[in-house]
């Protein structure tokens, strides 16, 4: 796409500043390598300092280390990219504007009207990695939003793009290639060498933002006491099962796409309650859910989350951080965000919050859930996919 910016340059070589989060004091290639798979992010530091293969100082502001933890947290909501595939996003990002919003004022003059850290001037390219609007990568507008650029880098087939231009998930056995072939392999760039560079700073990166212990979406020390019980999170008799987990025709875009969760459509403002004992780590506004509320639990030993999406703008009762019991009222249904009428979006997630979802239903009768109405389980399990 484009080569490295050349006024950022002094980012990459400057000196570190005091009070400075040191890489090379707190992350060892063995840390790395035996960090968990969690994609959670923690507490961004003001600023981080790292190398590169060759040895090149790099120091990261914390506006860089923002549009990362973005990056991270879509490669984490997004099936299929997991931690190899988020490395390659920061790879690439790194390689193309050194992690900063760049807008492009000679190519488009209403670029520098949104929010962004400063100017590129590379052709017409635009964002963390550099996308071309004449390429078809996105609007303008699409392109200086940090999120959508991230998703259209990871694609697959829930990107913005529908593989044309492909983003990552898009490009066959990915996972086969090393990773900075597979950041070329997405960029296209004159000069495919230079992502690999960026590989111990992109694995740094993570490493420091996922870190067990932080603040900001993980639990402090990370544990979780053991559930009590397990509860359906609707009242019995409340709610139609309307479109269950799995592949489907998506009732707003009209593509195929994967549904991650258990739709169950109930009237506005139906009591929703924790489905076990745990932690809320996230309760507020996210694009597609409208409003989510995200809590951690331990069931049967294992740490799960569940999800709990669309209530309506004054419906969500708890806070981050909060401990909330099995049967606790947390929330009450609504329509917000992406949504063809008041319902629950369920998701439940083994081995915790950026774990790969499973059938919510099933997953709630097959641990005895208080409150489960057979009959409705029963007939989503038999007929698969409800109408939305």
């Amino acid at each position: 796409m484009k080569k490295l910016v050349g006024i950022l340059v002094v980012l990459l070589l400057a000196t570190p500043l005091a009070g400075l989060v040191s890489i090379a004091a707190i992350v060892t290639p063995a840390a790395i390598a035996c960090s968990p798979g969690s994609l959670v992010v923690g507490e961004v530091p003001e600023s981080l300092a790292a190398k590169t293969r060759d040895g090149l100082s790099v120091l990261l502001h914390r506006r860089q280390l923002i549009h990362a933890a973005t990056i991270i947290t879509v490669g984490a909501r997004t099936a299929g990219v997991g931690r190899e595939g988020v490395v390659v996003a920061l790879m690439a990002a790194l390689t193309e504007s050194t992690l900063l919003m760049l807008a492009n004022p000679g190519a488009y003059p209403e670029s520098g009207v949104y929010p962004n850290d400063g100017a590129g001037s590379d052709r017409d390219s635009l964002g963390l990695f550099q996308m071309r609007p004449a390429f078809g990568w996105g609007t303008v507008g699409q392109l200086m939003d940090p999120e959508y650029q991230a998703r259209a880098f990871f694609g697959g087939p829930l990107g913005p793009n529908a593989g044309s231009p492909r983003g990552l998930l898009d490009v066959p056995d990915w996972r086969l290639l090393d990773p900075g072939g597979a950041a070329q392999a997405v960029e296209v760039s004159a000069y495919p060498d230079r992502y690999q560079e960026y590989q111990p700073v992109a694995e740094a990166i993570l490493a420091v933002l996922t870190r067990p212990g932080t603040t900001g979406g993980t639990i402090a020390g990370g544990a979780v006491e053991e559930t009590s019980r397990v509860v359906f999170p609707l009242p019995a008799g409340t709610y139609t099962s309307t479109d269950s987990f799995g592949w489907r025709i998506d009732p707003v875009t009209r593509a195929r796409a994967f549904h991650a969760g258990s739709d169950l459509a109930a009237p506005l403002g139906t009591p929703i309650v924790a489905v076990a004992d745990g932690v809320v780590t996230f309760a507020g506004r996210r694009a597609g859910f409208g409003n989510l509320i995200i809590i951690e639990h331990t069931v049967a030993g294992e740490r799960t989350a569940s999800y709990y999406g669309h209530m309506y703008d004054t419906g969500i009762h708890v806070s981050a951080g909060e401990t909330v019991a099995a049967g606790q009222h947390i929330a009450g249904v609504g329509s917000a965000g992406k949504s063809t009428g008041p319902h629950l979006h369920l998701e439940i997630h083994p081995g915790g919050a950026n774990a790969a979802a499973v059938n919510a239903e099933s997953w709630l009768k097959q641990h005895k859930a208080e409150g489960v109405d057979d009959g409705e389980v029963a007939a989503t399990l038999c007929n698969g996919r409800g109408a939305a």
